[in-house]
């Protein structure tokens, strides 16, 4: 009588093909392709390179955010504070160099520690209360956004920051932070961002201390099973203050390229883009529930949101359908990553 012999899971082969539909990022890797055709096809801009530049410069910097804000959720948490952040860096440079003639690289490296800090507080409160990080980061998102609104305008008596371009050694930071490259030689044929260069080194950075790192590991154990993480040894607190720092230093990071971008910076900037943020990475294939993502999805789901920005613009369509774009996206998304989640622990 024949015997049927369990195959071990460790040794059983499995084809390129279904390693790689089992990607969190394949979704929305697909879904880019298509979207660019789609533009590229109807209208006459969109692929050209003036048009490229346009939407490349535009996901680079939601992209920064939305790589480190996919860390954080693959962790198991949420930062609804990443976007006031953006424009508390940028106050703060702004500020202390215009206002009180700081020499422009102590305010650079003074805006980071207060970015910096600011993580550590959200991480720290969250860990030692056991309140959900929606709660904890929301309260720092109305806490910045009252100061940044309220203490600009009792420092300097509006809510816009301008004359950055005049204070010395304005040129090196920009060359570092708002740089830009003519395209074909011209200015005409589009200007690529240097943001656009730190936006891939940031992707490239966060895919290889995910996948290649222990750190890595560490981020995808707390967000997936943080009990048996702790039990395991894995330092679940550091693990999660860093999360929270590094989403901090990216935004510093953005903050740092908005406002070398157009040497002005105003109250409100940042507020509104956490969501989008949130959008990119579970468009990029991160679960909300944690555990579960990459950097590179990530990467790509702020890369849809601006190729459709743009494209809506080229073709001449409504620009308030975005908002109505971005729903269904994220609702499919959300399907599609909860599909793809079961079929993968079916397969294991």
């Amino acid at each position: 009588m024949a015997t049927a012999t369990a195959v071990d899971e460790r040794i059983a082969r499995t084809s390129t093909l279904t390693k790689l539909m089992k990607r969190p990022e394949i979704g929305a890797l697909a879904a880019a392709i298509v979207i660019f055709a789609f533009f590229a096809v109807t209208t006459d801009t969109f692929a050209r390179s003036q048009g490229a530049a346009t939407w490349l410069s535009g996901a680079s910097t939601i992209g920064i955010m939305a790589v480190a804000v996919a860390l954080l959720m693959i962790g198991g948490e949420f930062d609804l504070s990443a976007g006031a952040i953006t424009g508390t860096t940028g106050l703060v440079v702004g500020i202390l160099t215009t206002e009180y003639g700081l020499n422009v690289w102590a305010a650079i490296f003074v805006s980071l520690a207060i970015a910096l800090l600011i993580g550590m507080v959200n991480g720290i409160l969250v860990m030692r209360t056991g309140l959900p990080s929606f709660i904890v980061t929301l309260g720092t998102f109305f806490v910045l956004q009252g100061v940044n609104l309220a203490g600009t305008k009792a420092l300097i008596g509006q809510v816009a920051i301008q004359g950055l371009s005049n204070v010395p050694f304005y040129d090196q930071a920009k060359a570092i932070f708002g740089d830009a490259i003519d395209i074909n030689g011209s200015a005409a044929g589009g200007q690529l961002r240097i943001s656009v260069f730190w936006w891939i080194g940031v992707t490239a950075l966060a895919t290889w201390v995910l996948l290649r790192t222990r750190v890595g590991n560490w981020i995808f154990a707390v967000g997936g099973a943080q009990t048996s993480a702790r039990q395991v040894g894995v330092p679940v607190f550091k693990t999660k203050v860093g999360l929270f720092m590094t989403t901090a230093g990216a935004g510093w990071l953005v903050g740092m390229l908005l406002v070398f971008r157009t040497s002005t910076v105003q109250a409100g900037t940042g507020v509104g883009q956490e969501f989008i943020y949130i959008i990119c990475a579970v468009v990029g294939g991160c679960l909300m529930t944690g555990g579960y993502g990459s950097a590179i999805g990530a990467a790509f789901g702020a890369l849809i949101y601006s190729m459709v920005n743009s494209g809506i613009v080229y073709s001449g369509w409504e620009n308030d359908w975005l908002f109505t774009f971005l729903g269904v996206m994220l609702l499919v998304a959300v399907l599609l990553n909860e599909w793809v989640r079961k079929r993968a622990e079916l397969a294991r």
